[in-house]
């Protein structure tokens, strides 16, 4: 039976115009006026601008000399490549594991998602207590397990990625494996069953039905990961706010909070998060393009 909604589309138009206001009050304007912001002098936060820079590309120019925007964005595609192979990564193998058994499937599934429910200050505080401090867990462990002679600082140049790295793919791992789960749920059994009447077992099963019919999951997956990864911030400026080798542990979000907050450069934090918005759309285009979503 149709409903006369579609066939009336007024009562459609009343419903999405307080949705398109509210995007363009709270995303589209902000994202225009930051743009905006880039070619303007401004010195602090909430002033108004001082006029248009000159050069007005100015910032522009500034970002392609800077050697600290250049390790921030070298850093931030580690992160990605990090986030790809990891975090979709294993969510999909404990999405795999889950999805077999027969017992446990809920307590498992709520213990995995638990950590993104979890404010990333606590996290941070969290994982400094494992691993910035000399009497931390891991440095403790090192050393009582493993006999080393002294405490590993994890802040230096040979271990800071790391130590960025782990918390943040930690905490979104489950994040990923809820999605995936989702997908292999609405996987119908009636294939599985016709696989296994055909001699589809085990691995083959896997490789042949069920990684084909999660490409479409699989792909958000991987356009999630490519985003989120140029957004991070509140993690690493948790752990690293204090005591860190700048010039080598920068990300472009926090890279551009600094800019904003610290070192009180609007007009070029603002030309910062205008490239990471740059990066975002360009990156997930390209990743759309090779893992285009199919229809089944």
């Amino acid at each position: 039976m149709n409903s006369t909604i579609y066939k009336k589309k007024g009562p459609l138009v009343f419903f999405l115009i307080p949705a398109l206001l509210f995007m363009a009050v709270f995303l589209f304007y902000p994202f225009i006026m930051n743009i905006a912001n880039s070619f303007q002098r401004i010195t602090q936060l909430g002033s108004s601008a001082q006029g248009m820079n000159d050069p007005w590309y100015a910032n522009y120019q500034k970002l392609f000399n800077d050697p600290i925007m250049g390790t921030a964005l070298k850093n931030t595609m580690l992160l990605m490549l990090a986030t790809i192979v990891f975090e979709v990564g294993f969510a999909l193998i404990l999405g795999l594991l889950v999805d077999n058994i027969k017992v446990g499937t809920q307590f498992f599934r709520t213990v995995y998602f638990f950590p993104i429910v979890i404010s990333a200050t606590a996290l941070g505080l969290l994982f400094n207590l494992i691993f910035l401090y000399n009497g931390g867990m891991l440095n403790q462990m090192l050393v009582k397990f493993l006999g080393l002679s002294d405490y590993i600082d994890w802040k230096d140049s040979n271990h800071f990625l790391f130590t960025m790295l782990a918390p943040i793919m930690w905490q979104y791992v489950g994040f990923y494996f809820v999605i995936i789960v989702t997908g292999l749920n609405n996987i119908s059994g009636e294939i599985y069953e016709a696989a296994a009447i055909d001699g589809a077992q085990g691995l083959k099963r896997t490789r042949y039905i069920t990684l084909p019919l999660l490409r479409n999951v699989l792909s958000t997956c991987l356009i999630l990961a490519i985003t989120g990864a140029l957004k991070v911030f509140d993690l690493p400026w948790i752990m690293f706010s204090t005591g860190i080798p700048l010039d080598e542990s920068w990300l472009t979000g926090t890279y551009m909070y600094a800019q904003a907050f610290v070192f009180k450069d609007v007009d070029y934090s603002s030309t910062i998060a205008v490239v990471i918005v740059v990066l975002g759309v360009v990156i997930s285009q390209i990743a759309n393009r090779v893992f285009k979503e199919v229809d089944y």
